[in-house]
């Protein structure tokens, strides 16, 4: 018996559910979730099913739905933490900490709690609460705009007393205030806090924007006083050494904080604009590890050939796609699975995003001459194994990756092409020569991120007919054994969903990113076609010889599977 199954045992012995609705909800169980299937046919609220849940995990159950949290008590956990893992502490009780828990089967939330408990030296009693007990708590937090408002004020009163005193002689006087430190550490941890990849620090006309990159969109959070823009620039120079004095030059630095009990890297790009100067952090979390393929959207035939043919003990595995697509993290799954006691994998990276142990990180260095090409000399010394090298940039780092390849050594790169096919004129375009590349070149898999529909706020929907029409004539050229891959049987009734937008999601309707991608095995067949230096590769060649799916086919596959929308997928495609 399953956990739906236990759950709906349990509220038929509290009688909350008849027996005469119990074959219909069985029914209906068999595509939905039961909670969804009861909240719809109004049989029970959402609070007797979340008492029922509470009592089949073991756990107390609580509603604050009425509930006034201490402000103190709420902060235990931060907004950005919670709003995530759906998790809430209402309650402090000496060393003890309440904390209301929405799904039970969250074992990440449960481990982020344990986490924070840990840190901060409390226990923690877990409870479950339904997600209207959740909103109505995660609505007493104080937002991003309130913690700033704060800090502004504070510094308008600071900077009257110091203007009427005849202080703040130079910029160095105005990035020590206590107010600008608030500021800047706020929009740090904000940007962490809600899974930011990129900070962007913007001069305005009048004002100064902050924008923060979430599953790779743009979205303005905050809007400052232009006065305080030259502060909170040069606060961040101060955070990452560099030098205050320069504004005409771009500057490029790095900084490492400790944000949430987390060891967070940030990489600092300063560039000056007319009259005044911008900042975009990179935010990296060395404390997060490598998703899985399978996490990250990896399935079906795809899959298998990039688990089958990363067994091989040399040749070359190339990830191909735009900046920002996801190359690298779909790098580190792959060394993730091939990291083993008896194999030496050494890395070159320019960051380094994630850290596996076991693996030989190192980080290049331009500025000292230390780049790509001079370090890859420098690890065939080093009796490598498996070979990573961040980005095939030039032509020295494409040969000397290719006769890495050649004698003995598995190397995985990146490249910068907008398909599979791309690659192999890119490299020939390189100086490499074709009979070395048809003899070296093993995989290459090209990537795109599309954002995910959010699960909490998923419901069907309706596409434009000509966007049908274009969906069923690349499902016409899918292989058929590649059809399999789509969870709905019946391609006659095409189903679509989107995210209507909730507050778990920011009302964007998707939460969270995975990759469409496509995936060349390059077999004796290809391996003789570029061999013979034909630059031009179609799909026609390709599929004589696989099953082989384009970046849209696979990403018409997960929009079909619910996974993302056709919308997503087609943005996506214009990069």
């Amino acid at each position: 018996m399953n956990k739906q199954e236990e759950l709906l045992e349990i509220l038929i012995k509290k009688n909350t559910v008849s027996e005469e609705k119990l074959q219909e909800i069985k029914l209906l169980m068999l595509k939905r979730p039961l909670e969804e299937v009861l909240l719809e046919k109004k049989i029970t609220d959402i609070e007797k099913i979340t008492e029922a849940k509470a009592s089949l995990y073991g756990f107390a159950y609580q509603s604050l739905s009425e509930k006034k949290i201490e402000e103190q008590v709420l902060n235990i956990i931060p907004f950005e933490v919670a709003n995530n893992y759906k998790i809430i502490s209402f309650n402090k009780t000496d060393n003890r900490v309440d904390v209301g828990l929405v799904d039970p089967d969250n074992f990440k939330a449960i481990e982020a709690v344990d986490f924070l408990a840990n840190e901060s030296g409390f226990t923690a009693k877990f409870f479950v609460i339904s997600s209207a007990s959740f909103l109505s708590a995660l609505r007493q937090y104080k937002t991003l705009s309130d913690e700033i408002s704060v800090a502004l004020k504070t510094k308008e009163e600071e900077d009257l007393k110091e203007v009427q005193k005849g202080a703040y002689e130079n910029v160095e006087e105005v990035v020590a205030s206590a107010p600008v430190i608030k500021i800047v550490s706020v929009i740090i941890r904000h940007a962490v806090e809600g899974g930011a990849s990129d900070i962007h620090i913007e001069p305005l006309h009048k004002e100064t924007r902050i924008r923060y990159r979430v599953d790779g969109i743009l979205k303005t959070s905050l809007v400052l006083p232009k006065n305080i823009h030259e502060a909170i620039v040069s606060r961040i120079k101060v955070m990452a050494s560099l030098k205050l004095d320069e504004t005409r030059l771009p500057q490029d630095g790095r900084m490492r904080l400790m944000v949430n009990g987390k060891e967070i890297d940030f990489r600092i790009s300063v560039l000056p604009l007319v009259g005044e100067e911008k900042v975009v952090m990179r935010v990296l979390d060395m404390s997060k590890g490598a998703p899985t393929l399978e996490e990250l959207g990896f399935s079906g035939y795809g899959l298998e050939i990039i688990k089958r043919n990363i067994q091989k003990t040399n040749k070359m595995f190339l990830v191909v796609g735009p900046t920002g697509s996801g190359k690298s993290t779909t790098l580190y799954a792959i060394l993730n699975l091939m990291n083993k006691e008896g194999i030496n994998i050494s890395t070159l990276e320019d960051p380094v995003e994630y850290y596996i142990s076991g693996v030989n990180h190192s980080q290049t260095r331009p500025e000292i001459g230390f780049n790509f090409a001079s370090g890859l000399r420098s690890l065939l010394r080093q009796d490598p194994d498996v070979i990573m090298v961040g980005e095939i940039r030039d032509d020295e780092t494409a040969e000397l990756a290719i006769h890495s390849g050649l004698t003995g050594h598995f190397v995985l790169s990146t490249m910068h092409t907008n398909d599979a096919f791309g690659a192999i004129p890119r490299l020939l375009d390189m100086k490499v020569e074709p009979f070395l590349l048809g003899s070296t070149l093993n995989t290459v898999v090209a990537q795109r991120l599309a954002r995910k529909i959010c699960n909490f706020c998923k419901v069907e929907d309706v596409i434009p007919g000509d966007l049908l029409s274009d969906i069923k004539n690349e499902l016409n050229s899918i292989p058929q054994n590649r059809l399999t891959e789509i969870k709905e049987t019946d391609l006659t009734k095409l189903k679509f969903y989107k995210g209507n937008g909730c507050a778990r999601c920011g009302n964007t309707g998707y939460s969270g990113r995975v990759a469409i991608s496509e995936v060349i095995d390059i077999d004796d067949k290809l391996a003789d076609k570029i061999t013979s230096n034909e630059k031009s590769f179609d799909i026609k060649d390709v599929r004589a010889s696989q099953n082989f799916i384009s970046i849209k086919q696979d990403g018409i596959i997960k929009v079909l599977n619910g996974i993302t929308t056709i919308e997503e997928v087609l943005r996506v495609m214009r990069n």
